[in-house]
């Protein structure tokens, strides 16, 4: 049996974070990082946008709008002090008619009191900034920005593995046996003693919480995030990030447009429900998986009271000219034929058994486990802080 001081479940930013600020602030703790597939940062970091929220969309004293907020500039601080490339580009929000922009204003009013640097602005400075775009009136948020999730986490690994932390890939959870003094992970590599256990792990937080004994509070329903992306000759109709007025009981809804750090621009996401948690692909299904999100009373809920909104989502999935559509909203110069396939990827939604959706981030503690219930985006953006979230509860344990 392997033994350590702690043991963190997940190989993805979030993880990867929480073990780097274990590291800053507790150097002599020895660390595991159990990871079930093959290689780090392999779901959600693996198939992130890389965009870097501002924070303007979340509620003011949220744990989002917090950690948001100071991940962003630990990120960047990081990123600068690595030396990883990451760019400063801004965003618009924009209103495409007169019948969103009191939902824009009230975007920009939340934006203000959560400190971000933003500013209202009118069609003629929209068009100097996004000369494409179709709307009435717009946020530009400056300060957002774009990196590669993927390099962050491979610059974490790598000072990780310079200090007293190992990582165990393959290694799925199975079983977590806590005593009053310790905590065992069982995994398919093995099993694994410590003194704590953080559970990091994105897509099966839920499944890993009640392994150690917590209620997780809601269950986790797999949506996939189908996109597109534009062809190079099509680039110019995109200079940065693009963004419509979200709806507030969807936040996560609504194609936008996003410059990545590597230059394409990806167009998306359109919202279905994945048939497998890991279900990348359309043809993607696990049984199991699925008839545990059907059966699930808070998703059959969700589903009964936005079922009008699940169908356009279900329709787009398999028409690429509703698709192009909703696109056309924001761009109108935007046709089929500038558009290719790109990734998919999964957001963990957490779903309580009242059917609404979790919004806001959610960690558990009790005397051996913390457990992550709930990091859905801007987890990226705010790993850093999460993990430093994370070590001051920790850190009380240590005391």
């Amino acid at each position: 049996m392997h033994k350590v001081d702690v043991i963190i479940v997940g190989g993805g930013i979030v993880g990867l974070a929480t073990a780097y600020q274990i590291n800053l602030r507790h150097p002599s703790l020895t660390l595991a990082i159990l990871e079930k597939e093959a290689e780090l940062a392999h779901h959600q970091t693996g198939h992130n946008s890389g965009v870097l929220h501002s924070g303007i969309y979340y509620r003011p004293g949220s744990l989002k709008a917090i950690n948001c907020r100071l991940g962003k500039q630990a990120m960047e601080t990081f990123c600068q002090e690595e030396g990883i490339p990451f760019e400063v580009c801004g965003k618009v929000i924009v209103a495409v008619d007169e019948s969103e922009t009191p939902a824009l204003q009230r975007i920009f009013e939340r934006g203000q009191e959560n400190g971000v640097n933003c500013e209202m602005i009118d069609r003629s400075r929209l068009i100097e900034l996004e000369p494409h775009v179709a709307g009435v009136q717009a946020i530009h948020v400056p300060e957002s920005g774009i990196v590669d999730y993927v390099a962050v986490c491979r610059r974490l690994a790598e000072k990780l593995e310079a200090s007293n932390a190992s990582f165990i890939t393959n290694a799925k959870v199975t079983r977590i046996d806590k005593r009053n003094d310790a905590v065992t992970a069982v995994t398919s590599a093995g099993e694994f003693e410590a003194r704590y256990l953080i559970n990091c792990s994105g897509l099966q937080c839920d499944r890993v919480t009640r392994l150690s004994g917590q209620d997780p509070q809601a269950k986790i329903v797999p949506f996939r995030g189908e996109y597109f992306k534009l062809k190079p000759t099509a680039y110019h109709l995109c200079r940065n990030l693009i963004y419509p007025v979200p709806d507030p009981n969807f936040p996560f809804l609504g194609v936008h447009f996003t410059r990545m750090i590597d230059g394409c621009v990806e167009c998306g996401p359109n919202a279905v429900l994945a048939f497998a948690r890991e279900g990348y692909r359309k043809t993607d299904i696990n049984l199991s998986d699925l008839f545990e999100s059907l059966t699930y009373l808070g998703f059959l809920k969700l589903a009964a009271k936005y079922w009008r909104v699940g169908a356009g989502e279900m329709w787009r999935s398999f028409s690429k000219a509703a698709f192009v559509r909703a696109l056309q909203r924001l761009i109108p110069e935007i046709d089929a034929s500038q558009l290719e396939s790109a990734p998919a990827g999964i957001r963990a939604q957490a779903v309580g058994a009242d059917g609404s959706m979790i919004d806001d981030f959610l960690i558990l503690d009790s005397e051996r486990t913390i457990n992550v219930c709930n990091a859905p985006s801007p987890a990226a953006t705010s790993s850093l802080k999460i993990g430093d979230t994370i070590v001051d509860i920790l850190s009380k344990r240590l005391d």
